[in-house]
């Protein structure tokens, strides 16, 4: 699963990929500074593998992991090429969620491509160019589905009511996945996959702050959003555990990979035993055959039953066997919803 960083030149975005990945990248004070997108990968923080690993004396533990992809910056008129525009959205296409970054510091001595610090503004820019292309792609799309209905084609009038409904909460200024849509119907599960539109991503702003008290506007704290202090996130790279505690500096990453784990709907399940103490990523709402399939597409078909105990109940037993003996092991059946946490041992 893959996460874009995107937002202005020279707002932090490169900075904020270093700080995450430990990956040497430019982050030089110009803007298109990146080009081609840096990707990364960035393990999910999750306190409960070490536990695991201890009581199980695990050789080894590992950890989930989502991907982050740092993405060219935007400019006013991308949407018709302005900047690296087309190169831009064709990446942003490409990716499962957004994360935005945003610059709320001041500092005279870093360019900010429109000469001012504004974030709503800014903001404003980087959705409207994304709605512009988004509009762009729904106009290709009902012309064919106009043609389709007056064939009478099965499924094209549903289609083109989805369509409509996302069409004109677009052309309010409105990013798709504010639209209000049954996720279950059919029409609407297939014009969206069709549609890939960028704005039907799951949005999360990441306010580029100097200092953690830094005040924002009440309309900017509405927005899913983390706060983050970029420059310190960069320059606690370069420091020992010891002088970052000397110095009372606490990094808020592992804040913002687990907002970015949640917003793609993501959780986890874990496995545990001397080899390996491991946590598997599935969407949330899987079945246990469905969840399975994380470790090996097998599992779905072969799948019989499901023992699960959550992680802290097996940690509080001691063990699988003393779980099982005091009752807190549960069997699972097919239709068996994973929970995040869940400690599981496939039947098959």
């Amino acid at each position: 699963m893959k996460i874009g960083i995107v937002g202005l030149p020279n707002v932090g975005k490169s900075t904020l990929f270093k700080a995450l990945t430990k990956t040497q990248v430019d982050i030089n004070n110009y803007p298109f500074c990146t080009i081609e997108p840096n990707v990364g990968i960035v393990k999910v923080p999750d306190d409960r593998l070490s536990k695991l690993a201890e009581m199980s004396k695990s050789e080894k533990f590992i950890p989930a992991v989502v991907e982050f992809v740092d993405i060219a910056g935007i400019v006013k008129g991308a949407s018709t090429g302005e900047g690296l525009g087309n190169k831009f959205l064709s990446n942003i296409r490409e990716v499962d969620a957004i994360c935005q970054v945003v610059r709320v510091f001041n500092n005279s001595n870093i360019i900010h491509v429109n000469s001012k610090i504004d974030p709503a503004s800014d903001i404003e820019t980087i959705n409207t160019e994304l709605i512009l292309a988004d509009l762009e792609t729904i106009g290709k799309v009902k012309i064919r589905l106009e043609k389709e209905m007056r064939g009478n084609k099965k499924g094209a009038t549903e289609q083109l009511a989805v369509l409509n409904k996302i069409k004109e909460n677009l052309e309010a200024g409105k990013v798709a996945n504010s639209t209000s849509l049954d996720i279950e119907d059919e029409a609407t599960k297939i014009i969206v996959r069709e549609l890939s539109l960028l704005t039907m991503k799951p949005f999360l702003y990441v306010y580029n702050i100097s200092g953690m008290n830094e005040k924002l506007p009440e309309d900017l704290e509405e927005l899913p959003h983390v706060k983050l202090d970029i420059k310190i996130e960069e320059e606690l790279i370069e420091m020992s555990k010891e002088e970052a505690e000397e110095l009372e500096i606490k990094s808020n990453l592992d804040e913002l990979i687990i907002e970015a784990y949640k917003l793609l709907g993501l959780i986890t399940f874990l496995t545990t035993g001397k080899d390996e103490t491991r946590a598997w990523t599935i969407k949330k709402g899987w079945t246990a055959p469905l969840a399975g399939t994380a470790i090996h597409n097998d599992f779905k078909d072969k799948f019989i039953r499901a023992e699960v105990i959550n992680w802290q109940k097996l940690l509080d037993a001691g063990s699988w066997s003393k779980a099982k003996d005091l009752g807190t092991l549960r069997l699972e059946g097919k239709e068996y919803v994973v929970a995040d946490g869940d400690v599981i041992e496939f039947k098959i």
